[in-house]
């Protein structure tokens, strides 16, 4: 015989199930390092930008509504360009600094965190090198001055500097210098991880942290001392400086961004933008620098007449394009050995 079930009973499951109440769902607290922050960054980098164009803007009225005489003029417009591509080449080399680290940085999580202080110590000392490695080479290019023109010392570091750039941007070079760097760097950081267990091992990894930190900052610093001393060498300390910190500061936002508020930036379309900004840059350089071994009398100077009423003199001020034979073809051979290996490679690439 079955039991009926009573009605008693069922009522009052049902009224204990609608009495008891049901906690809400939790929501998670919202992380310093979320969404918010980081759009509370992002105003303030937008701002930093308004900032710096509206300076920018105000300059160059400054400049063009000015009565003074069109020498003044052609000279600032030109410290201003060479401050743009000062600021550039640095933000480039901090770029790349930038994810050398983060790419070390990147599996040192839990037990491992602490090996990131060696490398930041690495960091520090790579930059009191890069100071000392300045400091170094203003003596030696001064002392050249003493025993050569100024003309002919501008031009020979005005041309290191091109040949280190055209390295740096030549697309056959890329795996070498770029990818082959980084994967040097993690390889040898997967080692010292591995090896920090082994008995009597941790100095030696505290070391080789200590070194991975500091060649990844010190190669880059090397390279803006190289970079700059054809620039030091024409400009005043004041266009110097500012372009230096333009892209130093460029290059802390970065890392601040990476590593403070570890948010993934974009970081293939910035090497991407300023591989192309530098392009530019080195061919303004070697309009430059061809100009200047014109005037060294280490190259001719074969003027186009043709040429030389089409083009407006802001041409030559801004990107230093100038209407002879030599300037010109020595930029179209820059373009060609930088846009051209990089066709090349791709369809290299592309055939196997």
């Amino acid at each position: 015989m079955r039991s009926i079930p009573s009605t008693t009973d069922e009522r009052d499951l049902k009224i204990a199930k609608i009495s008891v109440p049901v906690p809400a769902p939790h929501k998670p607290l919202a992380r310093p390092n979320g969404s918010l922050h980081f759009a509370r960054v992002r105003i303030i980098l937008l701002f930093l930008g308004f900032g710096f164009a509206l300076a920018v803007a105000f300059l160059l009225f400054f400049m063009l509504s000015s009565s003074s005489s069109a020498f003044f003029l052609a000279e600032t417009k030109g410290q201003l360009s060479a401050l743009l591509d000062i600021g550039v080449l640095v933000f480039r080399e901090g770029l790349e600094c930038v994810l050398v680290l983060a790419a070390l940085t990147a599996g040192m999580r839990g037990v491992n965190q602490n090996l990131r202080q060696p490398i930041s110590l690495g960091v520090i000392f790579a930059a009191f090198a890069t100071i000392l490695t300045w400091v170094i080479a203003v003596r030696i290019l001064d002392s050249l001055g003493d025993n050569f023109s100024a003309l002919a010392v501008q031009a020979g570091t005005g041309l290191l500097a091109i040949l280190v750039l055209l390295v740096v941007m030549n697309w056959f070079f890329h795996k070498l210098y770029w990818t082959g760097w980084i994967s040097l760097h993690t390889e040898k950081s997967r080692k010292l991880l591995d090896r920090q267990n082994a008995p009597g091992s941790h100095p030696r990894v505290i070391a080789g942290m200590l070194l991975l930190g500091f060649t990844s900052f010190y190669r880059e610093g090397f390279e803006v001392v190289l970079f700059l001393q054809s620039y030091r060498l024409r400009l005043p300390s004041a266009v110097l400086f500012l372009g230096v910190l333009s892209g130093a500061l460029a290059s802390g936002i970065v890392a601040i961004l990476t590593f403070a508020v570890h948010r993934r930036l974009p970081y293939r379309r910035m090497l991407v933008w300023t591989g192309l900004l530098l392009a530019v840059v080195l061919l303004v350089m070697v309009g430059e620098e061809a100009q200047e071994m014109q005037l060294a009398h280490w190259l001719p100077a074969t003027k186009i007449p043709w040429l030389a009423p089409w083009m407006p003199s802001w041409l030559g001020i801004w990107l230093s394009v100038f209407p002879t034979v030599e300037t010109l073809s020595a930029q179209a051979l820059a373009a060609i050995l930088v846009f051209g290996s990089y066709f090349t490679a791709q369809s290299f690439q592309r055939s196997h």
